[in-house]
């Protein structure tokens, strides 16, 4: 059986360029400079700038709903919003380009529309006495009929059909729903333009005030004081809140309005308990997480990699985006921001085994981590996440790339030495890491060439390896160092690793194990087909055609994690590093010590089998 008429969009499978459909209005209006208020076709600008507002407000309202260290403790439904949510809700701007269409038509159709003055105050109190006598009353008679029978399944469920409520899926919808919508969005307007009050500025102030509301109930995070409605009982029936509207979407039986209760109460159909749960909702709770991973930025670019920047593209794996690029001063100025005045900060969530794992970053970015002046303030601010953690209760942090330097901190001492009576566990993850390396290498290898070879996984890589008597170069020029990692083998094992201080000893070995930044000139020395095993923050670049490069060690989560919705840097939906998966480990294992310091070799094989036990999978 076909899908119902009006049911999807005819530009589904466009894509991307379902935005060409913009292209005859935006070639008009470049072609008649209709950026000049001179130009006939000035109303073509407008037009086209009215439309940029309006998605920009959908825009602003979702990332102030994911900005969770303003938000998470007035969130409404506490579940995250995965994977498949944010690729159904991907085009959610369907209807804007809909929208623009039908206004563009009108336009042409009544020529007179396109000569509004800019300003008439009396079309603003004829569109409010229509939209509250006409839009909002035919909006709920709507609104129920598209919850009954086959409405309801061919049309509305697919709006409903979204677990957690976002701003974007107030846009969410079919093509009739926003017909209709639109139909009735129009209906103040074109009264206001019939009794000759109506104005550009007020196209402009309902369409972006009626953007504002609908996003605003669907923003997932109660705002309203509940003192007003105690203080003016009747604006409970004149403006709908975010948790008004929730109500409706998980029990689709009641709260039918547009913004006005007064409707439902009318009607018959306002849930009695909607107020008790929006002081609930205002009053908020602040969920304790039981494992945090405490990232930090990478750098200015990666900084809009965040879901508060834009939800979708932290969906997917980071890559350098033209798009973004004129973002690049705000973001470097968020930079500075940041380093003065930020505290660590809650970017991201998800749930696993009804457990609730939180992501903190650090307001540092990379290049601070090598600053010698910035070393203190760094450790400061670790420092003030591990207490603020061990305040809430939380049972595990594990630390991220940069913020478990050895040349920082210790891997972690520092804190744990500081601070001897923890009861929140401090962990590297670095245990993992390096037994997702070790796993990497095939069968059957002799030898391999290792950079970094002194640093904490260096060691604990170099250790194990020559316990399966693999022979590692270890290229270091520090004899002291190579020295007394040699010692710590046992004699049968010592004369599997050996110093080097060249890279032309590595020169005929096809195994690289990447610990220490590699130029091209350097990547050079080895020969065809090697591959180049990396456990270097960042990671290096790969300028050998003929060599194969790994990626930073990772794991999949299980797969009964929800709430997963953003990717960590580079990597692929699902997937994080390995020192957070490491964290991940301890915590489901309930490990009771700390995690720092020098990497426990023999327990590399027991952390990688407790991974494997929980679901934890290599990529």
């Amino acid at each position: 059986m076909g899908a119902a008429f009006l049911a999807s969009w005819p530009w589904d499978n466009l894509g991307f360029f379902k935005y060409v459909l913009y292209g005859p209005l935006v070639g008009k209006a470049v072609a008649s400079r209709a950026w000049e208020p001179s130009s006939p076709d000035h109303w073509l600008f407008l037009l086209l700038a009215l439309f940029a507002l309006r998605a920009f407000t959908y825009q602003l309202w979702s990332s102030y709903s994911n900005m969770l260290f303003l938000t998470r403790r007035r969130r409404i439904v506490r579940d995250g919003v995965d994977f498949e949510q944010i690729d159904n809700e991907w085009d959610w701007d369907n209807f804007l380009i809909l929208q623009i269409l039908m206004a563009a038509t009108a336009l042409y159709a009544f020529p007179s529309l396109q000569r509004l003055p800019g300003w008439d105050g009396r079309g603003l109190a004829v569109a409010g006495l229509l939209h509250v006598a006409a839009t909002e009353p035919l909006f709920y008679v709507a609104h129920r009929a598209f919850h009954g029978g086959r409405l309801f399944s061919r049309y509305h469920a697919l709006h409903h059909s979204m677990k957690v409520p976002t701003p974007f899926t107030a846009a969410f919808a079919t093509p009739l729903e926003h017909l209709v919508l639109a139909a009735l969005m129009a209906l103040p307007l074109a009264g206001a333009y019939a009794a000759g009050v109506g104005s550009v500025g007020l196209a402009f102030a309902y369409v972006l005030g009626f953007d504002f509301l609908r996003a605003m109930g669907h923003c997932n995070v109660e705002l309203f004081p509940a003192g007003l409605f105690r203080a003016v009982p009747f604006l409970r029936y004149l403006i709908y809140t975010p948790t008004y509207h929730t109500v409706h979407h998980t029990g689709k039986e009641a709260n039918f309005c547009l913004f006005m209760p007064l409707f439902d109460r009318l009607g018959g159909t306002l849930d009695a308990n909607s107020w008790d749960l929006q002081t609930k909702n205002r009053a908020g709770a602040d969920e304790v997480p039981d494992f945090v991973f405490l990232a930090h930025v990478v750098d200015v670019m990666q900084s809009m990699h965040v879901p508060f920047v834009m939800r979708t593209f932290a969906s997917t794996p980071f890559a350098v985006r033209a798009f973004l690029l004129p973002l690049w001063p705000i973001s470097l100025c968020f930079m500075f921001m940041v380093w003065a005045w930020s505290k660590t900060f809650v970017i991201s969530y998800y749930h696993l085994r009804g457990k609730l794992h939180q992501t903190w970053a650090v307001p540092r970015y990379g290049f601070h981590y090598f600053l010698p002046f910035a070393k203190d303030g760094i450790n400061d601010q670790i420092e003030l996440a591990i207490l603020r953690a061990e305040k809430m209760g939380v049972k595990v942090v594990s630390l991220a790339a940069l913020n478990k330097n050895e040349a920082l901190n210790g891997g972690g001492t520092l804190f744990v030495n500081k601070h001897p009576d923890l009861r929140v566990r401090v962990v590297h993850g670095n245990t993992l890491t390096a037994a997702v390396i070790l796993n990497e290498i095939p069968e059957g290898t002799a030898e391999v060439f290792m950079t970094g070879a002194t640093s904490k996984l260096g060691r604990a890589i170099a250790l194990y390896l020559c316990r399966k008597r693999i022979r590692v170069m270890m290229m270091t020029l520090s004899k002291d160092r190579f020295q007394r990692i040699q010692k710590e083998a046992s004699p049968e094992h010592q004369r599997y690793l050996v110093q080097v201080t060249k890279f032309q000893s590595a020169g005929q070995c096809k195994t690289w194990i990447v610990g220490k930044w590699l130029s091209p000139r350097e990547q050079r020395w080895a020969p065809p087909g090697t591959h180049f095993h990396q456990f270097v923050v960042p990671p290096i670049l790969g300028f050998r055609r003929d060599c194969t490069y790994g990626k930073l060690a990772a794991m999949r989560l299980p797969k009964d994690a929800r709430g997963l919705g953003s990717c960590e840097f580079s990597l692929e939906r699902g997937v994080v590093h390995a020192c957070h998966a490491g964290g991940v480990v301890h915590f489901l294992e309930g490990y009771t010590h700390h995690e720092v310091g020098a990497i426990d070799v023999d327990r590399i094989d027991l952390v990688w089998k407790a991974a494997l036990k929980h679901g934890i999978r290599p990529v």
